[in-house]
């Protein structure tokens, strides 16, 4: 398998389906490591705690944490298995961004931007990260989120370990379009 592909995998067992691997997440999402290194050796018995690391490591987005002990593991967030990542609510910067394509504005103009099967609504705190989101998907549509007037008015914001801002749902009215 690729790097890309082991991501992937984790992030699929990490995040939503941790019966694909055969783990099981605790109410804060995380997983015993030697237990997932089993369960990936069952895949492929190339699978070891330097490659697990590796992983870990080489994440751009570090989407993966072990515990201070490094004897469990978890996504950072995204999740649509439900955990309690712990994160406290934080006073967000007065912007924040949100990386999309073209054929999702509609709907976002519509009803704002939804966190759908997760628990959250992803954003960035600066415009190359949500350019770099939004790429995944085709070409990048910056959306300009007024987080700091959204707290004003009672909106929660959570920062994740990997330094993505979380909120249950972002408002039409809050969010600034291109033309």
């Amino acid at each position: 398998m690729s790097k890309t592909q082991d991501s992937k995998l984790l992030s699929l067992a990490l995040r939503h389906q941790p019966e694909v691997l055969g783990i099981e997440l605790d109410s804060a999402g995380w997983t015993s490591v030697e237990k997932l290194v089993e369960a990936l050796r069952r895949r492929d018995p190339a699978w070891g705690l330097e490659r697990l690391h590796n992983i870990v490591a080489d994440s751009d987005k570090k989407r993966f944490a072990f515990d201070t002990t490094g004897t469990r593991i978890r996504a950072s967030q995204g999740h649509s298995v439900e955990v309690d990542l712990g994160y406290e609510a934080q006073i967000p910067p007065a912007l924040l961004y949100h990386g999309t394509v073209a054929r999702f504005l509609p709907a976002i103009k519509a009803q704002g931007l939804l966190k759908g099967d997760r628990y959250h609504v992803h954003l960035s705190a600066d415009v190359a990260t949500a350019r770099q989101v939004g790429a995944r998907r085709g070409a990048p549509v910056i959306l300009v989120v007024q987080a700091g007037e959204m707290h004003r008015g009672g909106h929660e914001f959570f920062l994740s370990a990997n330094g993505v801002w979380l909120t249950e749902h972002v408002p039409t009215s809050h969010i600034a379009f291109p033309d």
